[in-house]
């Protein structure tokens, strides 16, 4: 049960209180003043740094407002730390390409370690910067980052969260203070801090698409895109199921879903290249119009409206297409579940 008084929910995501110079790290910007812009360090609690303008950009300065603004997030680069006085200066001008990508992955993994560690101190009531002391930063040490830690937890909690343990000082019979080593995590803390992780941290498996145009002029062409369809989908394995459906004659789209990214693609372009062997080997024609990539639910749920509509539209049509209309559909229209032949 959370205890009556609230727990502390500021504290900085690493246990080094400053960065270090020439580290990139995530700042937003708070306002800008005569002589640059202050910015608050997002992974370190906020605290205060400043960009001087000749720190803004290589090439000389028009606008402020082009390069700074308000309320924006981006990478800069920690030229000078003075730990007495809390002043950090900043850079923006000397950030790479390199040190954006990295910087953004690593502050990525932070924020969502950081997430689940704020609500776990909220649920449990116990203050933030103990939690870090006892789990997050520990973890940081022996895995790099506590976000790699936190992933073999979603599994395997007791091989990462059993070894954590704190030193706890209590007084003796004999009224002399002694320190006892105990487990980091009572079974509630433990119970609370796995299930936020299995909750945000599951993975959730993609949807990769591709879209394609495919015709065939040639007797029994819907015959031989019905064939073509068929290799390309046995491409796909029961991790990477491949599935192809018409969207519109020409248009088809092959799916799939995975939990990697990159397999999913690579299986993909599989089943394009299989599905464009069959076709080219009656005369007929495959074209690429997207290739495999990582879709969007709103993407997918905007597709299946657009095949609703024209499934909709064929329906209320009456009568045969004439020949030449038929012409026109590349011999491509088949069933998308059946695979059949349209009449």
């Amino acid at each position: 049960m959370a205890t009556t008084n609230l727990p502390n929910l500021d504290c900085r995501m690493y246990e080094a209180r400053f960065p270090e110079v020439d580290t990139a790290v995530m700042i937003q910007v708070k306002s800008i003043a005569e002589m640059g812009a202050y910015v608050s360090l997002l992974e370190y609690n906020n605290i205060e740094g400043m960009i001087p303008f000749n720190e803004l950009s290589r090439r000389r300065i028009r606008s402020v407002n082009s390069l700074i603004r308000v309320g924006r997030q981006e990478p800069a680069m920690v030229v000078r730390v003075d730990r007495d006085k809390g002043y950090i200066d900043l850079s923006k001008r000397r950030v790479s390409e390199e040190d954006v990508h990295a910087c953004e992955e690593r502050y990525n993994k932070s924020k969502l370690v950081h997430s689940i560690m704020r609500h776990v101190s909220e649920t449990v009531g116990i203050d933030l910067e103990d939690l870090y002391i006892h789990i997050g930063w520990p973890l940081y040490r022996k895995f790099g980052h506590a976000f790699e830690a936190f992933k073999l937890i979603v599994s395997d909690p007791d091989s990462v969260l059993e070894p954590l343990t704190k030193e706890v000082k209590e007084v003796g019979s004999d009224g002399q203070e002694v320190t006892k080593v105990e487990p980091a995590l009572t079974e509630e803390l433990k119970d609370a801090l796995v299930k936020n992780i299995r909750r945000r941290m599951t993975p959730q498996p993609l949807k990769i698409r591709a879209d394609i145009e495919m015709k065939c002029f040639q007797f029994d062409g819907v015959l031989h895109i019905k064939e073509a369809m068929k290799k390309a989908e046995a491409t796909g394995n029961e991790d990477c199921l491949v599935k192809i459906k018409l969207v519109a004659p020409p248009l088809y789209v092959l799916t799939t879903q995975t939990l990697d990214k990159d397999k999913g693609i690579s299986v993909l372009n599989n089943a394009i290249k299989a599905c464009t062997e069959a076709i080219e080997n009656e005369k007929g024609k495959l074209i690429v119009k997207e290739a495999p990539r990582a879709v969007s639910e709103r993407e997918d749920k905007l597709l299946a409206e657009q095949m609703a509509k024209l499934q909709s539209a064929n329906e209320e049509v009456d009568g045969d297409v004439d020949s030449e209309d038929e012409e026109d559909t590349g011999m491509g229209e088949v069933d998308v579940e059946n695979s059949g032949i349209a009449e």
